[in-house]
């Protein structure tokens, strides 16, 4: 645990002394080996995307700006079912942000919570805490999409004068 200065001016000798003495003791994080694993698994989750894109395009007379949603539907269902069983949980823990960045992560945050609050009731328990951790994704989702297509307007505009 960081503590700031300020914070460390109100703890006496020995509790600063303490510590300095668990600082010593915490273990490493092995900071590369995660970034490979979230890396390896969240190519994997890509990767299952775009074989699933594929199958739509190929076996299901989509096209390629058509498939997108299919593909985003069937990701979504498989992540409600594994968080559903407990599996996208261990997954989670083993592959760290791997697992939280794709549309699947998205989406086990909207069942973890709906799950975890369904004894509430379903308006209550699980409507009212649903959003409550995925209600920030989706705000600033939004404000970057927001921002983004300002900054291509101003591009667009500057670039035609």
């Amino acid at each position: 645990m960081k503590i700031s200065n300020k914070q460390k001016k109100k703890l006496t000798p020995a509790q600063q002394q303490y510590q300095e003495f668990a600082k010593q003791r915490e273990p490493k994080r092995p900071v590369l080996k995660n970034c490979l694993k979230a890396f390896f698994v969240g190519g994997l989750i890509c990767t299952l995307g775009q074989a699933l894109q594929t199958i739509f395009i190929t076996y299901f007379g989509f096209n390629k700006v058509t498939a997108g949603n299919p593909t985003s539907a069937v990701l979504i269902m498989l992540s409600v079912l594994l968080t559903g069983l407990g599996v996208y949980d261990h997954i989670a823990q083993w592959a760290g942000a791997g697992t939280a960045i794709p549309v699947t992560g998205f989406a086990n945050t909207m069942a973890s919570a709906a799950i975890e609050h369904r004894s509430e009731g379903y308006v209550l328990g699980v409507g009212g805490n649903m959003f409550k951790l995925s209600g920030p994704v989706i705000t600033y989702g939004v404000f970057s999409a927001f921002v983004v297509s300002l900054v291509k307007i101003i591009i667009m505009k500057l670039g035609g004068m």
